[in-house]
């Protein structure tokens, strides 16, 4: 890989804290962004962008990569027989097929400009391989849930904390905490994973209010709302993710805010199965509750598409509101990146392009009909509104060029697609 590169040209949409939009270079040195305006001298790469934007790699916060392989295997079916699917194929699933499905879920990120995702899994040993051959970013959190509902071999919470112990430090995985959610997590188990957290800094994702059934089936069994009972036990704090968020009331809201907690909206995710709900984003950011956004897994959405991702979140909160003015453009731009790097507690590192900063950097493609006109003025609303992952040109992941001219550098894009076919014809052949 290259010691320096730089990116000349281009249409910079910094997401800095004035949210600058500049043209210019930008130099990378060290897997760093070195200088950003106009830059003298040159590098080991150049690119020239030919005016094209230029923006931080996207932060797809839910999601479960391996699950790629299982793509259109459980479409159009009531929820409770989806889930029966599901659950059948999941529990049967091999090594091969997991590292085939997260192969193939990493290369579709990064050729549609995420460079970072956070999977709630178990196996993520064999995920790590893939985030790692992908040259990417994995905030891999391992399914943690009761003993007595798991296929797991041994203790979930103790197979996360041996994960946890192998991968932590890497420079491409940080491993994490997936609580599967309250209708298989004990206050046991809750706890016992914020006492790792708290040792550990680890973040802990986890699915809520994702569906009516799960809320009213909670409330019958505990007396609270799960957000309210997981505040009443002390399990939120400023390292929680939680997942889709949809059917939360106010009190709720306020009680993940003064948490410091922060949420993963998975809008397509949710219509797709009809689950109802829209997540209450303009109270989550009125109390102050960080907003990310999620594509959730291949089975639920089939897509990891960020940018389709972003549109569909504006709209929806538009739309269900009667108010045009809801999420407007850059706050849908802020989720997929500023705000996702901080609720990820990687504000410091990623998230936007200013000097310091890792190098993870999308370019988009010139001569793309969708994005032109291009102004300084229509840049962010062009990137949710107009472009698609079609439109990614090139990706740099610490500094790495990991995509070039739309060509996959790290991983055989014709291998990966060709064991990924063969994992879902071996996963079809075992559950028919």
């Amino acid at each position: 890989m290259a010691r320096s590169v730089l990116i000349r040209n281009g249409m910079i949409i910094t997401q800095d804290r004035d949210r600058r939009v500049l043209q210019g270079d930008v130099l990378v040195e060290g897997g760093l962004i070195a200088e950003v305006g106009k830059v003298r001298g040159g590098a080991d790469v150049e690119i020239d962008a030919k005016g094209a934007p230029i923006l931080p790699g996207l932060i797809n916060a839910h999601c479960h990569v391996a699950m790629t392989v299982m793509k259109g295997m459980v479409d159009d079916l009531p929820f409770g027989e989806f889930l029966d699917r599901t659950f059948s194929i999941d529990s049967d699933r091999q090594d091969d097929d997991l590292l085939a499905g997260s192969r193939l879920g990493c290369l579709e990120m990064l050729m549609g400009g995420t460079t970072t995702f956070v999977d709630l899994y178990y196996s993520q040993d064999v995920i790590a391989r893939a985030v790692k051959e992908a040259g990417m970013r994995g905030v891999l959190c391992w399914a943690v849930l009761d003993q007595q509902f798991t296929t797991q071999r041994g203790v979930p919470l103790e197979n996360c904390k041996a994960f946890h112990s192998r991968y932590a430090g890497d420079e491409h995985i940080l491993p994490g905490i997936g609580l599967q959610g309250v209708y298989v997590c004990s206050e046991e188990t809750f706890m016992g994973a914020r006492a790792f957290s708290d040792r550990t800094g680890a973040l802990m994702t986890f699915h809520l209010s994702e569906t009516r059934k799960e809320v009213y089936e909670h409330k019958a069994k505990t007396g609270k709302r799960p957000a309210d009972w997981l505040a009443s036990i002390g399990f939120l704090n400023e390292r929680c993710l939680a997942a889709h968020s949809a059917w939360l009331t106010i009190g709720e809201v306020r009680a993940l805010a003064k948490a410091g907690a922060s949420i993963a909206t998975c809008p397509v995710s949710n219509m797709k199965l009809a689950t109802g709900g829209v997540a209450p984003i303009p109270e989550m950011l009125r109390e102050g509750v960080k907003v990310t956004i999620g594509t959730d897994g291949s089975t639920t959405n089939n897509s990891l598409d960020m940018f389709g991702e972003m549109k569909a979140l504006a709209l929806l909160q538009k739309a269900s509101r009667w108010d045009p003015t809801v999420v407007p453009a850059q706050e849908a731009l802020d989720f997929a990146t500023v705000s996702a790097a901080a609720a990820l507690g990687l504000e410091r590192e990623i998230g936007s392009i200013e000097v310091g900063k890792r190098a993870d950097i999308v370019i988009m493609d010139h001569a793309s009909p969708a994005i032109r006109p291009l102004t300084k003025e229509n840049a962010v609303s062009n990137m949710v509104y107009s472009a698609g992952r079609g439109d990614v040109r090139s990706v740099l992941c610490y500094g790495n060029v990991v995509i070039k001219d739309r060509v996959p550098q790290t991983l055989d894009l014709g291998q990966v697609i060709e064991d990924a076919q063969g994992a879902m014809a071996k996963i079809a052949a075992r559950v028919g």
